[in-house]
C-alpha cells in the first residue's frame, strides 16, 4: 500500500516542484480554504490550542489568526515540496541570514555546534543553511512510517547541502564522525515527548507541559554550541533568519531548554499565524 501511495503521489510532488512561484500560491491558497472549510484539518485541535494560549482573545481574534494559520500552514507544505525544484541561488535569493558571522565565529572556536528551533516559520529550509557554513547539516528527526516518502524527503534535503539523521541513531551516529571535520545539527524542540514519565517539566506558553531536553543533553554530552534561529517571513515566499547563541550560564539542568523556550515563545508572541497550532502540543497538561 505504501508503494502505491507514493507511485499515485510522487508526480504530483515533481510537478508541484517545477511550478512558478506565482502558480505555487494560486494553488497553496486554494488549498488552505479548502484544508480549513471543507476537509477541517486538525481544527478542533488548532481552536483548543489557541484557546488555551490566548485566553485573553475575542473570538473574532482567535479566528483571525486561525485563518492565517492555514494560509500560512498551506505556503510551508507547498514551499516544501517546491525546495525540490529549487536552485541553490533560487534558495539563497529567498532565505536570508541576518548575522551569519556568529556562525562562522562558533566554528572558528569550535567546529561543531547545534540549531535549534521550533516549528515556527518556514522552519523547512532552515536546511540550506549548508549554503552559507563550512561542513555537513544534519537534521534529526523522526523516520516516516513510509520508507518510500521518507527516502524522498531525504533526497530533497540532500540537494540543498543537508542531510537527516533518526532521532534513534544520533548517539550512534555522532561517536562515528570525523572530528577533523565541520559538522552542525539541527532540531526542532518545541514538540510533544511521547513518553512523559520522567519528562523534564516546564511552563511553555503559559501551560505546564512536558518538553524535549534532548538538544541540551546532547550539547552537554559532546561539547557543542548551540544557537537559536528565529526565522521570520519578511513576505510571501521570502524569510530573513536571526542567529542567537544560548550560553550555559547558570548552573541548572535545563537552562539551555529555558532559555529556548523563552526566545521560542517570543517568536510565536510576535505573530501566532507562524507557530505549528494543528500538532496537538498539549495533550499532556501537568496541573
Amino acid at each position: 500500500m505504501h508503494l502505491l501511495i507514493y507511485i499515485f503521489s510522487y508526480p504530483i510532488i515533481k510537478i508541484i516542484s517545477l511550478l512558478p512561484f506565482r502558480i505555487i500560491y494560486i494553488l497553496s491558497s486554494t488549498f488552505s480554504l479548502l484544508l480549513r472549510n471543507i476537509f477541517r484539518y486538525r481544527l478542533d485541535t488548532v481552536r483548543k490550542n489557541l484557546k488555551l494560549v490566548f485566553p485573553e482573545k475575542s473570538s473574532n481574534e482567535i479566528i483571525k489568526i486561525e485563518k492565517d494559520f492555514y494560509k500560512h500552514f498551506s505556503d510551508i507544505s507547498f514551499e516544501s515540496i517546491k525546495a525540490y525544484g529549487m536552485t541553490k541561488s533560487e534558495m539563497n535569493s529567498r532565505y536570508k541570514y541576518e548575522n551569519i558571522e556568529l556562525l562562522h565565529q562558533i566554528q572558528k572556536k569550535s567546529k561543531n555546534f547545534i540549531i535549534i528551533c521550533g516549528h515556527y516559520s518556514n522552519f523547512e529550509w532552515l536546511l540550506s543553511i549548508g549554503y552559507n557554513v563550512k561542513g555537513n547539516g544534519y537534521g534529526i528527526y523522526t523516520p516516516m512510517s513510509n520508507k518510500f516518502f521518507n527516502n524522498l524527503f531525504k533526497k530533497i534535503r540532500k540537494k540543498h547541502n543537508a542531510y537527516l539523521i533518526s532521532r534513534y541513531r544520533i548517539d550512534d551516529f555522532i561517536q562515528n564522525i570525523n572530528p577533523n571535520k565541520y559538522h552542525f545539527f539541527g532540531f526542532a524542540s518545541d514538540q510533544s515527548p511521547r513518553k512523559i514519565g520522567k519528562s523534564y517539566i516546564s511552563k511553555f506558553l503559559g501551560q505546564r507541559v512536558p518538553i524535549f531536553t534532548g538538544a541540551e543533553r546532547f550539547s552537554k554530552q559532546y561539547n557543542l554550541s548551540v544557537v537559536f534561529a528565529d526565522v521570520s517571513r519578511t513576505k510571501r515566499g521570502f524569510y530573513s533568519t536571526k542567529f542567537t547563541e544560548i550560553v550555559n550560564t547558570k548552573n541548572s539542568r535545563y537552562n539551555i531548554t529555558d532559555q529556548f523556550l523563552k526566545l521560542l515563545e517570543n517568536q510565536i508572541y510576535r505573530d501566532p499565524s507562524q507557530y505549528f497550532w494543528s500538532h496537538n502540543r498539549f495533550k499532556h497538561l501537568i496541573t
